[in-house]
């Protein structure tokens, strides 16, 4: 048992190992245990829980399990709570497909052209916030026809 008992048992329920700092960690594997445990005593167990079932239960997600993912994800539900309550509170299923849709691991590759501008991590959440707008915001049903990232 680690120096974080919280956190390694947060990981453990969902399946995903935690390797020490010098393993690079595979698919389902993460070395990020001290920020787990920093989102749990930020903003507790069962949010840090939610943070970890999305990535290990959304598609091509587990691979990206690391500081950066656990505080896009922690800050993405906070976003949800304020902005799409339901979203998180009664439509979990729309969530999960949502996350499943996205191209995490690209996006984070792409986020890396941002070191020393911005953070990677504010970057990601923007670019995830964008998707979460068009796809749950009051536009989704009706798109605008101007929109500059609408297709034909």
């Amino acid at each position: 048992m680690t120096n974080h008992p919280r956190a390694e048992a947060i990981f453990a329920e969902h399946g995903i190992a935690v390797v020490p700092p010098h393993v690079m960690p595979a698919v389902g594997q993460t070395r990020a245990i001290v920020t787990l445990e920093r989102i749990i005593n930020r903003h507790g167990d069962d949010h840090a829980r939610f943070v970890v079932m999305t990535l290990a239960e959304t598609a091509n997600n587990k691979g990206f399990i690391d500081e950066t993912s656990l505080w896009v994800v922690s800050d993405m539900i906070r976003a949800a709570e304020k902005n799409f309550p339901d979203l998180v509170t009664n439509n979990v299923t729309a969530w999960f497909s949502f996350f499943d849709t996205l191209p995490l691991g690209w996006l984070q590759f792409w986020a890396l052209d941002l070191d020393g501008v911005v953070s990677k991590r504010h970057a990601l959440v923007g670019m995830l916030y964008e998707r979460m707008k068009r796809t749950f915001g009051a536009m989704a049903k009706q798109p605008d026809l101007l929109d500059d990232r609408r297709s034909a």
